[in-house]
């Protein structure tokens, strides 16, 4: 029997959490607790002797509270911080001792969790507080480890520093468990991301627009905060930041836990208050019942909680509206005419999207998309791996397709016993033993080339369009093909890319004058302009392409 093997209850596919048991010789270490309900756990026993909690995110700690309440003499660990965010998770229930049932534990300091037992918690930015976890489990002459990341991030954020990469190389853990959220996509680095989005809303801002950002409670509606206060864009100008009642509880909750912030944050912090200020511009303002939005002269810039109705600014005050939607989801959104299968979006999130419409289309309001991302991208997890040497590799918490990607890297396959786990079946993670890694799931097709007169073509079988991936990539039926060394990449290019890319035409009173919505070929959400590179695919309202023509004078728009 192996000493070690993990059970996971659920492994963050799409709209899931992530809570996994793991089997340690004779004992049961539950991490993380990202369950909506208790349903999936076994109830003729606890199903651990310990829990503990990476971060405060709720697909990391949403079952946390219920679980205590089933189960109140188990343990639960977490870090600090950690320990003092997880009651935002659950905002109506009253908790007089705060997150007291969560034990807080030190970073990098051996805890023991019984004779043979002991944890260990190190930084693995993403969001303050957010934890590793190294566990030791001594038998006979051998000790066992596993090292789990939870979200992981190894660049520097705006409130939170990276995975400290230097202090836990050549761990060499038996097993790592480590999050795949963002498959082998390359992303440019962090700050660069952060300098993009600052233009992005400066533009937005010159153009005449009010900005809108929709965001978590806790995580991205804070570091967005910062970013706006310290970018030397915004930095002196007369813009107003509103913060509403539900990211406001983030904010105050970080104000809180200063000590466990970045030192440089915490020096800002001693000049300046973090957050709210009106005496250096940008203003940074509570939105509620005491401090309505108002109309005026300035811009402004409303940071609002994603899963609230923010439907009602899309129609509110004199300017138009740039919203800004944090997530590649967005750009699904808006090329399937809002239409999405519910599977793929919180119902809540829908729900403000499609009433959206009307302003969509009188055009006080425009979708824009962003990324700002607080997981590794697919260099950095494997970076992560190559430095901590495992000898199995557990992908959780992500999109299947995208942990398949992985799992399929030829330089992974051919060094570390590889696994994905399913929900509700073990996997054994026999230490020493023989290992045949199993063949790398089928990802390659074979396409043909033809070479005529007026160009190449490429044929490709039709089993390919079976991947969901495909359709981000026919996005528009425009492709962007170059040379890698003797390889030759093609990429899908997004509607979001093409506007981007096209050189912005003449603008009136902040509104675009040669946009789609004008345009006399438009029919929501399709391009009928036979002579546009768009043409039969779904474009967003404020798009612009160089076949533009203008509908008849007395049409609608």
């Amino acid at each position: 029997m192996s000493e070690l093997s993990c059970l996971p209850y659920a492994v963050g596919h799409g709209q899931e959490g992530v809570c996994l048991t793991l089997h340690m010789g004779p004992h049961r270490i539950l991490l993380d607790c990202g369950l909506a309900s208790l349903e999936s756990l076994p109830t003729a026993e606890p199903p651990a002797e310990f829990v503990v909690c990476t971060h405060a995110h709720p697909d990391h700690s949403l079952g946390l509270l219920k679980f205590h309440q089933t189960w109140p003499h188990i343990p639960i660990f977490s870090s600090a911080a950690t320990a003092a965010l997880l009651p935002l998770n659950w905002p109506e229930v009253a908790l007089p001792q705060g997150a007291d049932f969560c034990q807080r534990l030190p970073w990098r300091q051996e805890v023991a969790l019984g004779e043979d037992l002991t944890l260990t918690l190190w930084p693995s930015g993403h969001l303050p507080g957010a934890a590793s976890i190294l566990l030791t489990y001594a038998h006979r002459d051998r000790r066992y480890t596993v090292f789990y990341t939870g979200d992981f991030f190894l660049s520097n954020g705006r409130l939170v520093e990276g995975l400290p990469l230097d202090e836990l190389r050549g761990l060499k853990p038996d097993v790592l468990i480590l999050e795949g959220s963002q498959g082998t996509a390359r992303h440019p680095h962090r700050r660069q991301q952060e300098n993009s989005l600052a233009d992005q809303i400066n533009q937005a801002i010159a153009a005449g627009y009010n900005v809108l950002l929709p965001v978590p409670i806790l995580g991205l509606g804070q570091e967005l905060v910062m970013l706006l206060r310290s970018h030397h864009h915004f930095t002196g100008q007369d813009v107003t930041v509103w913060v509403d009642p539900w990211v406001a509880q983030g904010c105050d909750a970080y104000l809180d836990l200063l000590p466990h912030l970045p030192t440089n944050v915490q020096n800002f912090a001693r000049h300046q208050p973090l957050f709210w200020d009106e005496r250096i511009l940008p203003r940074v303002r509570r939105l509620g019942a005491e401090h309505p939005l108002t109309d005026p002269e300035s811009p402004a810039i409303v940071i609002g909680y994603q899963e609230a109705d923010l439907s009602l600014y899309g129609g509110w005050g004199k300017r138009p509206w740039r919203i800004f939607l944090p997530d590649p989801l967005a750009a699904r959104l808006m090329a399937a005419g809002f239409d999405p299968s519910p599977e793929e979006t919180p119902d809540r999130v829908l729900d403000w999207l499609q009433a959206l419409d009307p302003h969509l289309e009188s055009g006080h309001a425009h979708l824009e998309t962003y990324l700002l991302t607080t997981h590794c991208d697919g260099p950095g997890t494997t970076q992560l791996i190559h430095n901590l040497r495992p000898q199995h590799v557990m992908f959780v918490h992500g999109s299947p397709n995208y942990l398949m990607d992985l799992a399929s890297l030829e330089d992974l396959q051919s060094r570390y016993q590889l696994h994905l786990p399913s929900p509700g079946r073990q996997v054994d993670l026999p230490i020493g033993d023989r290992f045949l890694q199993p063949a790398a799931p089928e990802t390659l097709f074979e396409g043909e080339l033809t070479q005529t007169g007026e160009g190449i073509l490429l044929s490709l079988p039709q089993a390919i369009q079976n991947d969901p991936r495909w359709s981000r990539l026919a996005d528009t039926g425009l492709l962007q093909i170059r040379w890698q060394g003797d390889d030759l990449v093609l990429r899908g290019i997004s509607q979001q890319a093409i506007l981007r890319q096209a050189a912005p035409p003449a603008t009136r009173s902040g509104l675009m004058v040669e946009c789609c919505f004008r345009c006399r070929y438009w029919q929501q959400p399709r391009c009928n302009n036979p002579q546009s590179s768009l043409f039969g695919f779904p474009v967003a309202a404020e798009g612009y392409c160089p076949a533009f023509a203008p509908k008849p004078k007395g049409s609608a728009g």
